[in-house]
């Protein structure tokens, strides 16, 4: 059997949990034997169009077997996917629903589905954790992902799900980058009416993102302010070995939300789907997590009290 060839098309490589992404995808293809190549879009959604639509308009010894991507625009690409059909060629959307993999799963034979993080569930893990982490309530500075983005907005719900009422949430949008978050940040802080405000706690729906807010926190040349703001507890999201579990241990934040990366997973599946024939879910979720605990959390605040 001829060995297979996946594209993994990710947003950007200036993130840590896509590099998390891309490395998971690296070394399930190699343990699988399974040809993996990961490209990035540098957060730009046409440009992610033309990459998949090249791979997929290539000649037929290198097109690959199947595209996985991470959908940067507003859709997931669905003028692309049929055009992917058109080939026999499977298909997987990481991170977002797609509203006509149900159609093309009924017309076309090769795999189709999605896998995704559990974005309502991450969401509703943050909201707990800063119920955790201020339990007599506050406010707190809030750091979004892109507008259009649907894991963005899911775990927006979910946070506020969760949130007591007694904590104030007041939000800002950036671009799952620690850059993004620090440039929102700034602009923010610099506002006269901002100068005034309290904040508990900053909450991030990244960890880069949260870094990013800290850091821009950390330049106020007011020093009264600039120690006030510092005073808040911070959180993030993805929970990586390296980044945001070690934040969390070195006192940069005060908690993140685990999210395995759904590459393994993805590729896993397509594996099963071509080489065994089994027939894929059409969603998947991964399973994310707190840490620290939400009990530790409730536990290390009631110590503070």
């Amino acid at each position: 059997m001829a060995k297979l060839n996946f594209l993994v098309s990710i947003p950007t490589e200036d993130n840590d949990y896509q590099q998390e992404q891309a490395a998971a995808a690296k070394e399930t293809g190699q343990r699988l034997g399974v040809n993996v190549r990961v490209v990035h879009a540098d957060n730009d959604a046409i440009k992610q169009s033309d990459q998949i639509l090249k791979a997929i308009q290539s000649p037929t010894g290198e097109r690959p077997d199947a595209i996985l991507f991470e959908p940067l625009g507003a859709t997931a690409l669905p003028q692309v996917a049929r055009a992917a059909a058109a080939v026999g060629m499977g298909w997987v959307v990481l991170n977002r629903d797609a509203d006509y993999l149900a159609e093309f799963r009924r017309a076309n034979r090769a795999p189709a589905f999605s896998v995704s993080s559990d974005h309502l569930e991450i969401g509703r893990i943050q909201g707990l954790q800063f119920a955790a982490l201020l339990p007599q309530g506050g406010s707190a500075l809030y750091v979004q992902g892109p507008s259009e983005n649907s894991a963005a907005k899911d775990r927006t719900v979910g946070m506020q799900q969760t949130k007591p009422t007694n904590i104030k949430v007041h939000m800002l949008k950036g671009q799952w980058t620690e850059e993004s978050s620090y440039k929102a940040v700034s602009s923010w802080v610099r506002l006269p009416t901002s100068q005034k405000q309290v904040i508990d706690l900053v909450g991030a729906q990244d960890d880069s993102m949260a870094i990013g807010a800290r850091k821009a926190l950390q330049e106020q040349a007011n020093e009264a302010v600039r120690a006030k703001w510092l005073s808040a507890r911070f959180t993030g999201c993805d929970g990586l070995p390296n980044t945001g579990q070690e934040y969390v241990r070195s006192g940069l934040l005060a908690a993140t939300v685990i999210v395995p990366p759904n590459t393994k997973l993805a590729i896993e599946m397509l594996v099963a789907a071509i080489q065994q024939g089994k027939t894929p879910a059409e969603l998947a979720l991964t399973v994310p997590i707190s840490f620290p605990t939400i009990e530790e959390l409730a536990k290390a605040s009631a110590k503070k009290q």
